[in-house]
């Protein structure tokens, strides 16, 4: 694994306005980090990423029907009891999913580690799907890159793929749905409308502030017509704490990612996916924080159970020192896990976001931030296989 520095493309900006990539640079900088690139050989991204991405996805997948039928595990997870039926039905019914992100350290040797899953609301999938691989065919065809330099994303291909198989399974009419005033959520919900569409899927587009209900418990759209399936990039936990969250259940209303996605979007599943595969060379010990052990005790770092962009992190380095990160989670339950620090590069330390599509791994995105807590200011910068 390498980190190649290039010029970037003098057209990058006017490149990703013209694609609609509204979030490139965020609050005056740049998201989108085309000044270096990150390059794997053919059997790191085998061995080393995409088998073990559907390993740990296995895993996992594995572990939501343990939990589904276990109150004591439901309230490890702090998962408010009113919803466990509905989350239950939702996973016997079967009820589709559509995609999650698994962060990943690795810098080349040894194995990949995982740090955490990202299944309810995962961002960076359009700049990993399709953002990265118009810079690679780019530089390709302007000769900056050699020919056959080739990219690990089959991310689109999959998401429409997905769409397509799940679409009877979704009760009409879809709608994709985001916070109003977020760039980067409205970015993602217009790149996975657009994958739908090419699927055959007809939907509409609602801001998540305008999603009404009805006199009869169901969720409305602004002209009363009542939502069948709601894609929606907003977090299940902030649903359940919302003025109407307590409909979901009776509503009828099908989401994706599904009720039962509350599950793995929650990091008490690290020291679940460690109680039950200890020793596995892909995870990272881990403990709820409430759990004494002396496991960690040449480092830790300790995560809410539903904390997301780095915020709220405490990592206590094996020197002593510690490392902590703010956010509006600090009276959360934690988990705690190992030590496992990212490697450090000219750029700052890379993250592996490395993607499942229905049950598929499908590619890869690497975020660069200046510290080893990848946080919401990190940069997404593109990469290669090596022929």
């Amino acid at each position: 694994m390498q980190r190649i520095a290039i010029a970037p493309r003098a057209d990058w900006k006017a490149t990703a306005d013209r694609y609609g990539f509204t979030f490139s640079v965020i609050d005056g900088e740049p998201y989108w980090d085309e000044s270096a690139y990150y390059a794997f050989t053919l059997q790191q991204i085998e061995r080393d990423i995409e088998t073990p991405t559907g390993e740990i996805h296995e895993m996992a997948m594995d572990l939501v029907s343990a939990v589904i039928k276990s109150e004591a595990l439901l309230t490890r997870l702090a998962i408010p009891a009113a919803y466990w039926d509905w989350i239950a039905q939702s996973w016997r019914q079967g009820h589709p999913h559509l995609y999650g992100r698994m962060d990943l350290a690795y810098d080349g040797s040894g194995p990949a580690k995982l740090y955490e899953l990202n299944y309810d609301t995962p961002t960076s999938l359009y700049e990993a799907a399709f953002f990265q691989w118009i810079w690679l065919e780019q530089q390709t065809q302007r000769g900056v890159l050699p020919g056959g330099t080739d990219q690990y994303n089959l991310i689109q291909e999959l998401l429409v793929e997905s769409f397509g198989a799940i679409a009877k399974a979704l009760p009409r009419p879809l709608y994709f749905s985001a916070v109003r005033d977020s760039a980067e959520d409205q970015g993602t919900v217009a790149y996975l409308r657009d994958c739908a569409h090419q699927a055959g899927l007809d939907s509409g587009l609602i801001a998540m502030e305008d999603i009404g209900l009805s006199t009869h418990g169901a969720f409305t759209d602004l002209d009363s017509t009542v939502i069948g399936t709601l894609f929606k990039l907003y977090p299940l936990e902030h649903m359940f704490e919302d003025r109407y969250g307590e409909h979901l259940p009776t509503s009828g209303l099908q989401l994706i990612e599904p009720a039962w996605k509350a599950v793995l979007s929650n990091k008490g599943i690290l020291p679940m996916l460690w109680e039950r595969h200890a020793g596995h060379p892909n995870l990272l010990p881990a403990f709820f924080d409430d759990t004494p052990t002396s496991d960690l005790a040449t480092g830790w770092v300790r995560k809410p159970l539903l904390s997301r962009e780095g915020a709220n992190i405490d990592m206590r380095l094996p020197s002593g020192e510690l490392l902590s990160s703010d956010g509006p989670y600090s009276n959360a339950p934690c988990i705690r896990q190992a030590y496992h620090p990212l490697t450090r590069y000219d750029g700052g330390y890379p993250l592996i976001g490395s993607w499942v599509v229905a049950d598929r791994p499908a590619g890869m995105g690497v975020r660069e931030d200046r510290g080893l807590i990848t946080r919401d200011t990190s940069r997404f910068l593109p990469h290669v296989i090596l022929a």
